[in-house]
């Protein structure tokens, strides 16, 4: 992650104070509020209506208040009796209770919505992240998009729960007052009014200005966290090698990063409030003198000069409200901006028309003059090879010769930039996704185990898989003596990463994954490198009873991986070095398989390729026809 700089950061923060943009830009914006306003809280329109009740309701009992202190205020001033003034105070403070009781009420209702609303768009946002292709899994984070789909969703939970009724509410007190001041005394009506335009034109002048600021706080936001998730994953590299200082360095730059643009945008923010504090102090004074001057000659009494004056005070609750829905539109404008974004990134990888599920049994597999290529960087290059179902396949190369992303296409993690994939006599690409991830399997050397119990790792949180069944494919693999002494048996947690298991029950529990799944076809990435003697001989057991009935790609680091192959296939910079029967090439002395096989020291096959370079020398007469190659 780049890392910011004090210069950068200054640079940053004097970018930051842009004009406000074009009207253009804003019908735009206001049109995605719409969208998203229609998509998410018309469902909830019965919790909104009420929302909405509450807070009218609360807003006409708000402007009687000040009629009946102003009756008490003149009844006082002309000496009427006790009865008529406590009469007026039980009223006065009935009315008030049960408007705090009304604004309470809303105030829980309007945040019941909010959370409704922005939960539905994690949801969604979750959904579609889910769904895209995994190169943007690869380009991203997980602490960017936890603050993608988390942070800038919960910057609209205001947004969603009070923008709308809070805005039309005070407008509607703000007129209602303006009517009533016009009655009571035109001239503090006029002054009044005239107050209110230059207020909503110089919020409305300088409402803008802090939204580039808040969108790049959200987005430092994004890079804090996920500097912080990826340090916190690599922590144990981190001590081990000695890196503390230095990612606390790291770290330092990055929350630095964070707090200038989060005091950036929070000053912006600010104008808003204190524009709109500057003029309420001017129009307090304004009236107070009006009120004063009309006492003075008469024309108001005690009670009614309290009244404009309480008016004035009140007209300040709509227009801050005003002022700080706008401030909160600023933030839903950065966050609505970055949440379109994520919607607009489009899944290349799409469900096939196909209707027909995967045959079931063996699944035959055939790459016909494929090719890939990741950002333009060629990974297979015409790619062709065939193999039989219930056949096994070793597929051998140095690291980045293309291996792995031979395996990918396979699950359309990826689709091919050219050529065919062919899977049980199908083209991948006309399949449905689900019916490809479900009848091809995968075992690897890192074992993701979920904070869940047995049952829910084993089945992928899938209910329908009977417990019997997993009961009786863990007994099966040998792991039997774990689960007897579990008191809890299939219900007993699992540590994330699975910290409470070994090496091999871990593996040993992807095996069953995979059992439980039942493909047709299976792809091993070397899950026996890591463990001792005695979990490799189980795991060698599960090995053999997993490809029983299957076709299989045994992707290896070890040549004592690929001894049950029936082919064995070489790659070498994404192109097909060797192709045939591994009998047959560990017996032909010219090819490369019995050249790396008789180099083989018992390392990583990484470091036997480097042994002879005659046997990875891509630059020797390698022109015989690749249909001498395949299985005779």
């Amino acid at each position: 992650m780049k890392q910011a700089t004090p210069e950068s950061q200054q640079e940053n923060t004097e970018n930051l104070r842009v004009e406000p943009q074009a009207g253009e830009h804003q019908r735009t914006a206001f049109r995605r509020y719409a969208d998203l306003l229609g998509k998410y809280l018309l469902p909830l329109w019965p919790r909104a209506s009420l929302m909405a009740v509450l807070l009218l309701g609360g807003i006409a009992l708000q402007l009687i208040v000040p009629q009946i202190l102003r009756q008490f205020i003149d009844a006082a001033s002309e000496g009427q009796d006790t009865a008529f003034l406590i009469r007026l105070a039980a009223i006065f403070l009935t009315i008030a209770i049960f408007q705090q009781v009304l604004s309470a009420c809303a105030t829980y209702i309007s945040s019941d919505v909010g959370w409704r609303a922005t939960n539905n768009i994690r949801n969604d946002l979750a959904q579609h992240c889910l769904r895209l292709d995994m190169a943007f899994h690869n380009a991203r984070t997980a602490g960017e998009l936890i603050e993608r789909i988390d942070g800038d969703v919960t910057a609209l939970s205001n947004f969603f729960s009070q923008f709308t009724v809070r805005i039309f509410g005070s407008i509607i007190m703000l007129i209602s007052i303006l009517v009533l001041l016009w009655i009571e005394q035109p001239i503090v009506g006029i002054t009044l009014t005239a107050f209110c335009i230059i207020a909503f034109f110089t919020l409305g002048r300088i409402r803008e200005w802090a939204v580039p600021a808040t969108k790049m706080e959200r987005e430092a936001s994004a890079q804090l966290y996920s500097f912080i998730e990826e340090r916190l994953s690599g922590m144990d590299d981190l001590r081990a090698n000695g890196a503390g200082r230095f990612t606390l360095r790291q770290f330092q730059t990055a929350s630095s990063k964070y707090f200038f643009r989060q005091r950036t945008a929070w000053r912006m923010r600010m104008t808003i409030w204190i524009s709109s504090y500057g003029l309420f102090v001017i129009a307090d004074f304004a009236t107070l003198a009006l009120a004063v001057w009309l006492y003075s000659r008469g024309s108001i009494t005690l009670g009614t000069g309290y009244l404009l004056f309480q008016y004035m005070l009140m007209l300040e609750g709509p227009i801050e409200q005003l002022s700080q829905q706008m401030q909160d539109l600023q933030k839903a404008t950065a966050g609505i901006g970055r949440i379109d974004e994520l919607f607009q990134i489009e899944q290349h990888v799409i469900d096939g028309n196909e209707v027909t599920a995967v045959a079931s049994g063996a699944l035959g597999v055939k790459f016909d003059n494929v090719s890939f290529a990741y950002e333009e960087k060629p990974v297979l290059s015409n790619l062709s090879f065939e193999l039989k179902a219930g056949q096994k396949l070793g597929l051998l190369g140095r690291t980045g010769s293309g291996k792995s992303t031979l395996s990918r296409l396979l699950f359309r993690f990826y689709d091919s930039t050219g050529g065919q994939v062919i899977l049980g006599n199908k083209d991948i690409r006309d399949l449905q996704l689900a019916d490809v991830r479900q009848r091809v399997g995968m075992v690897t050397q890192e074992v993701q185990l979920f904070d869940a119990t047995v049952r829910e790792n084993l089945s992928f949180f899938d209910t329908t898989i009977p417990d019997k069944q997993i009961i009786a494919v863990i007994h099966d693999l040998g792991l039997g003596e774990w689960f007897d002494v579990l008191e809890l048996g299939l219900d007993s947690k699992i540590e994330t990463g699975g910290g409470n298991l070994s090496a091999g029950q871990a593996q040993l529990l992807a095996f069953a994954r995979v059992f439980l799944k039942n493909p047709g076809l299976v792809i091993l990435d070397e899950p026996s490198s890591r463990l001792d003697p005695v979990s490799e001989e189980l795991l060698e057991r599960a090995i053999d009873k997993l490809l029983q009935g299957r076709t299989a790609i045994i992707i290896a680091h070890r040549l004592e991986t690929v001894k049950r192959a029936d082919d064995i296939m070489m790659l070498a910079d994404g192109e097909l070095l060797e192709y045939g029967v591994r009998r047959k090439l560990e017996q032909d002395t010219t090819s490369h398989y019995h050249k790396l096989v008789n180099n083989h020291t018992g390392e990583s096959l990484d470091t036997d390729w480097d042994i002879d370079n005659e046997a990875i020398d891509l630059k020797e007469d390698f022109t015989q026809p690749q249909k001498e190659l395949e299985l005779s």
